[in-house]
């Protein structure tokens, strides 16, 4: 539990609710149900063993945060997740409706030993070692199914790897949603090529040979699509790129829109994960101003180089 200020209010609750829940609880000392559902809430904080943050507003004495999230009877509860306030409750609630509440929006055991696994899996990946990332990452899956996070890196690192096999089988249920996820979809291009070059004849082409081909015939799309699997497999990403514009700029419909879709999957896989840290900068949340006036940041090389190659392809569209 915390006491939260105006002064701390951006780095304890803001900043705390990237990575973990933060439930607001709004009261008063001379408010009798505010001293009713203090101890509920202290004791399912410590029943929910960090998963998520109680913090606690003294609403006399922060007028201007009580007033920046509307806040007109006591006790008032507002939960903030990324930032921003995703939900609430007024009253003293008894214990089992505040656990109701709560399972709505609070990962499971299994979600947060899984967030663990992730980030060990980051820095193993950091200090090369990719097996051992590749397991906490099966260990993260085991633990919580549903964390897509990690199913996508760790179908991302087996494709790396050339464990294309254990690729496939961990993309059967994203595939097989309705709608299919995007990113589980551009994973699903990238396998294909890593397949087709390990199993094709033309895999063992060198690119010499396709280019020699493509120079006879600048319409031989299918020596162009040949080499752009080539060097999407070997994550020569833009080269793929420009190849498979060259397709779309002569016949944008060939073998069913094909090239297109494989562009577009590339740009998936190319943009950046959205960080966390900085969702809320420059932001506000109830009102509450975080960050002041500051210089807008240089924009990411990876995310330029997306918006580069998403305005070649618009282009080409157009």
């Amino acid at each position: 539990m915390i006491e939260v200020t105006l002064q701390n209010f951006e780095s304890e609750v803001i900043a705390a609710s990237m990575h973990t829940p933060v439930l607001l609880d709004f009261w008063a000392a001379w408010c009798g149900p505010c001293q009713s559902l203090g101890p509920v809430l202290e004791q399912l904080e410590d029943e929910y063993a960090g998963r998520f943050v109680l913090a606690k507003v003294d609403s006399d004495r922060q007028q201007q945060l009580a007033a920046a999230f509307g806040i007109r009877s006591l006790p008032t509860c507002i939960l903030l997740k990324g930032g921003q306030p995703v939900d609430g409750f007024t009253g003293a609630l008894p214990a089992g409706q505040v656990r109701q509440f709560l399972d709505k929006h609070v990962p499971s055991e299994g979600a947060v030993a899984a967030e663990g696994s992730v980030q060990e899996a980051d820095a193993l990946l950091e200090s090369g070692d990719p097996a051992a990332a590749l397991a906490k990452l099966a260990d993260a899956l085991a633990q919580d199914p549903a964390n897509d996070e990690a199913r996508f890196d760790y179908v991302r690192l087996l494709i790396a790897t050339g464990r294309l096999d254990e690729a496939g089988a961990a993309l059967q249920e994203p595939l097989a949603r309705e709608p299919r996820p995007l990113r589980f979809d551009a994973l699903h291009h990238w396998l294909q090529a890593a397949r087709a070059v390990q199993a094709g004849d033309w895999g063992q082409w060198k690119l010499a040979e396709l280019d020699a081909a493509i120079a006879q015939d600048k319409r031989n799309f299918t020596a162009r699509y040949q080499k752009a699997q080539i060097l999407m497999a070997e994550g020569v990403w833009t080269q793929a790129m420009d190849e498979l514009l060259e397709i779309i700029l002569r016949d944008r419909q060939w073998e069913g829109d094909l090239a297109r879709k494989t562009y577009v999957a590339i740009l998936e896989l190319l943009t950046p994960a959205p960080d966390k840290a900085k969702a809320h900068e420059g932001k506000s949340a109830g009102g509450i101003e975080l960050t002041g006036k500051a210089a807008a940041a240089q924009q990411d090389p990876q995310a330029e180089l997306v918006s580069r190659y998403r305005r070649k392809l618009s282009m080409a569209l157009n």
